[in-house]
């Protein structure tokens, strides 16, 4: 038995640990997301682009979205789930409520895969080969980028609102 170490107090799960921290910080930056959007004083504002802002945050909302439920809920839980990457782009003038809502089901599908994945699972090489990842890398690696990734666009939704929609 691996005996591990957290704020002082011996640990035989540190996995356990692993995955809630991981899920409180995608529920957390998830709903932070849904206050963003809900935010907007006028809701046309979250589809808006102008000179240098090339996505509004409808659009990266429904990028983060599709990433989530490609990466972590098809790959890793097998969701069924099929990416149509282009339409997080093109499609336009989704209503607040609808983009609330998959969000909503985002988070649950990421923590209904947490929570069944194992500390081997957590360690064996990402399923799926991918451009950006520089060699083979573990799926607590990916899943690592997947919450930095959201974190990123997140920023780039509140950068939006505070510009636009005034």
């Amino acid at each position: 038995m691996n005996l591990y170490f957290y704020a002082g107090k011996q640990q035989t799960k540190p996995l356990y640990m692993f995955n809630k921290t991981l899920l409180s910080v995608f529920k957390r930056d998830l709903e932070k997301l849904k206050y963003e959007l809900n935010a907007y004083q006028h809701e046309a504002k979250i589809w808006e682009i102008q000179d240098g802002i090339i996505n509004s945050a409808g659009n990266l909302t429904l990028h983060l979205v599709g990433n989530l439920n490609h990466f972590i809920g098809a790959v890793l839980g097998n969701s069924g789930y099929v990416r149509e990457r282009d339409k997080e782009f093109s499609l336009k003038n989704i209503p607040l409520n609808q983009l609330l809502l998959s969000v909503d089901t985002t988070i649950a599908i990421i923590q209904f895969t947490l929570d069944k994945m194992s500390e081997d699972d957590m360690n064996s090489p990402y399923p799926l080969a991918l451009p950006f990842l520089e060699e083979d890398k573990s799926t607590r690696y990916m899943l690592v980028h997947l919450a930095i990734h959201l974190a990123y666009h997140l920023g780039q939704v509140n950068y939006h609102r505070r510009l636009l929609d005034k």
